[in-house]
């Protein structure tokens, strides 16, 4: 379906670990959404294939988000570091190092919402027009991929007013 069939889904440990994995091209999905007939379920699992398919079609977006991923990863540990540090010893460089490197964070989380909303976009149409979910279950569906794309949402406000503290911090202490 979609173009692939190659692209395994598999069953994974772990609560809400349910991805697509592009380096691997692979779905996983936890042992709930793997082995339970929700609606639910089928959402979860419609949207991580939603992910396959971007990252077969090539969708700019995710191609960003890729490439942003490793100094993310790295940002996540080293801003907090040089933020400490900076404080600790009074330096204020590394205030400003720790708060630029927090800032490529909140670029990836930017960069991931128009991939979560694209992904449960597609998810919804597969579902409704492959017909793999009834007229009635479509709400249902929505309200679930809405929910858990929100839930990305809520992580851009809250790293933004993160960002905002740690700024506030800086000119206070100026």
């Amino acid at each position: 379906m979609n173009g692939l069939n190659s692209v395994p889904v598999v069953e994974v440990s772990g609560f809400l670990s349910d991805h697509y994995d592009p380096r691997k091209k692979v779905v996983r999905l936890s042992s709930d959404i793997y082995n339970r007939d929700t609606i639910s379920s089928v959402a979860v699992a419609a949207h991580e294939c939603g992910h396959a398919i971007q990252d077969k079609e090539g969708y700019f977006f995710m191609k960003i988000r890729s490439a942003i991923a490793p100094f993310a990863s790295f940002s996540s540990y080293a801003g907090y570091i040089a933020i400490l540090v900076g404080c600790l010893f009074g330096i204020l460089d590394f205030i400003l190092l720790g708060i630029a490197l927090e800032l490529v964070i909140l670029l990836f989380q930017v960069v991931t919402l128009p991939v979560e909303f694209n992904a449960s976009s597609r998810a919804l149409k597969i579902l409704n027009n492959d017909h793999i979910i009834e007229e009635d279950e479509v709400k249902g569906c929505r309200k679930v991929l809405t929910a858990a794309a929100l839930t990305y949402v809520a992580g851009v406000a809250s790293t933004v007013l993160e960002m905002l503290r740690l700024v506030l911090m800086f000119v206070r202490r100026d």
